[in-house]
């Protein structure tokens, strides 16, 4: 397939929005669908191509949104359905696609199924969930933990069964086995597509299938003291079942329905299991999330191992994509630094595949701490030191009270780098992290070989990572320094005259010798090959 050819989901940028934390338009503390509305110029002068949106459901918000009461309305704190309709108008209007936040491993407890399911065992929906008697010694049915800590399994004394919860035990695990259960989230799906969003982000999508028999998970032989609880246990039987790609298979079919529209999966598996997620015949996910390289050490040479292994296992025709960031993550400036996430951007930007960005890392956002007494992430309170709060902080927007976000309290401190981290300041700066990632963005879509080509790995050494890209007869070359000292690249092809096009410094300092480009710390760069 020609680059002139692929989806937008295959030549877009996609931008992650936490909306509780992009614009407050009403100044309560929280982030709001007008207040997205009203940043859509910022997404659209940056250059993304479609925006992906944390849940916007009704919610008792004990897990942030990911515990929802109704598949097919809007949240109070966010809006109305007729501003989810004005904000899908507008986006539209500026060639932005929007992508929602699906969730369907769980519904909150608050969800009337699940009100329904608890009421008694005779109840129609009592299957749509997984009760089970206790273990014949009494205590839970398995050894099964919560991602969260603790036991998987709650005990409900009307009842005298346990619900299993993979996550809080607010959120219940639906029952996937159930071909009711099925048919009722496939329909939520035509809800929204007919209203015309145009795709989905599955949450957990590798855990909607338990294994039938419930057996235990048997012990994680490289869990330390320090490590998260869930990990103790490898989840063999909790997760990733066979039978879960025919699930995939029939949400794909249900997708493809509608015209041009996109099934991403979030996954967090080894890679060649990850792929797997493509379906036979590429009938599953669109993009089975690839997590990599927000895991992966920040060292050239194990990163291009991930990068060409991933290469090597992508299905004929796969489309690869790349995150670095996301709300479950420490962001990106933090990992590595400010100086290296120049350099983490172009890496992003310039790989083969559907980047999604996450709002903040545009402006070099960092974590922010939040202190006890402000916590919101229900994992933190009951597992302490852990929590995503610190990555889910407001966008800085300009230097004024809150950095623009709201002029009410925010639901999480803004930080104290406000003044100078923010859109407005760094826009204004034609060598600042966000106009880089402005810059990289259009060269994305102004060269085709960085949008579509081939990726070809170049032998580097030390903390270079390097390779070539590729289409019709253009040829680039990108260069990363991981390093914080001088390194040099000897560049491909003795006889080719390479030419800057863009470094992380922004400026016009690369040094290119006859046979070797030379690499500033912390410096990143992409050349063409003139010819």
């Amino acid at each position: 397939m020609s680059g002139t050819q692929r989806s937008w989901w295959q030549r877009g940028v996609i931008y992650q929005i936490y909306p509780r934390s992009f614009h407050d338009s009403n100044n309560d503390g929280i982030g709001d669908l007008d207040g997205i509305r009203r940043r859509l110029d910022h997404l659209a002068w940056l250059g993304v191509d479609a925006l992906w949106m944390s849940p916007i459901y009704p919610s008792p918000m004990a897990d942030g949104g990911y515990d929802i009461a109704d598949y097919t309305a809007i949240d109070p704190c966010f809006g109305t359905l007729e501003t989810f309709d004005s904000l899908l108008a507008d986006a539209h209007a500026r060639g932005l696609r929007v992508i929602l936040d699906f969730v369907p491993n769980h519904t909150s407890g608050r969800h009337p199924w699940f009100l329904a399911s608890r009421s008694g065992r005779n109840d129609p929906r009592r299957d749509w969930y997984i009760w089970r008697d206790p273990a014949p010694g009494g205590g839970p049915p398995n050894n099964w933990l919560s991602n969260f800590g603790g036991s998987a399994w709650e005990w409900d004394m009307a009842s005298g069964q346990y619900y299993y919860h993979a996550f809080l035990r607010e959120q219940p695990d639906l029952n996937w086995r159930n071909p009711a259960v099925r048919a009722a989230m496939y329909d939520v799906l035509r809800f929204w597509l007919r209203r015309g969003v145009d795709g989905f982000r599955v949450d957990v999508i590798w855990h909607l299938i338990k294994d039938a028999a419930l057996r235990d998970n048997p012990p994680n032989p490289a869990w330390r003291e320090g490590d998260r609880e869930v990990d103790r246990l490898l989840a063999v039987h909790s997760a990733d079942q066979p039978e879960v790609l025919e699930v995939v298979a029939e949400m794909r079919a249900v997708i493809d329905e509608f015209p041009d529209r996109v099934l991403i999966g979030e996954i967090y598996l080894p890679v060649e299991r990850l792929v797997a997620y493509y379906g036979r015949d590429l009938s599953g996910a669109h993009l089975p999330f690839n997590f990599q390289l927000i895991l992966a050490p920040w060292q050239a040479r194990g990163i291009a191992r991930l990068i060409e292994e991933y290469e090597r296992v992508l299905p004929p025709g796969g489309w690869p994509n790349w995150v670095l960031g996301n709300h479950d993550q420490s962001r990106v400036a933090s990992r590595v630094g400010e100086a290296q996430a120049r350099v983490a951007a172009m890496l992003l930007l310039a790989l083969r595949g559907t980047p999604t960005l996450y709002y903040g890392d545009e402006i070099g956002m960092a974590d922010v701490p939040v202190p006890p007494w402000r916590l919101q992430d229900e994992w933190a309170k009951r597992e302490p030191g852990k929590g995503r709060d610190p990555y889910r902080t407001p966008m800085r927007w300009d230097g004024t009270a809150n950095a623009g976000f709201s002029s009410g309290t925010p639901w999480l401190p803004v930080g104290d780098d406000g003044g100078t981290c923010n859109v407005a300041a760094l826009a204004a700066d034609d060598r600042s992290i966000l106009s880089l990632h402005r810059r990289l963005i259009a060269l994305r879509r102004d060269r085709s070989a960085l949008a579509v080509g081939p990726y070809r790995p170049v032998a580097a050494e030390g903390d270079v990572l390097a390779w070539k890209r590729g289409e019709g007869a253009e040829e680039i070359l990108v260069a990363l320094n991981l390093g914080h000292a001088p390194a040099s690249l000897a560049l491909p092809g003795a006889a080719r005259l390479w030419t800057p096009l863009l470094c992380t410094h922004l400026d016009d300092a690369t040094v290119l010798t006859g046979s070797e480009v030379r690499l500033r710390p912390d410096e990143g760069v992409i050349l063409v090959a003139a010819g």
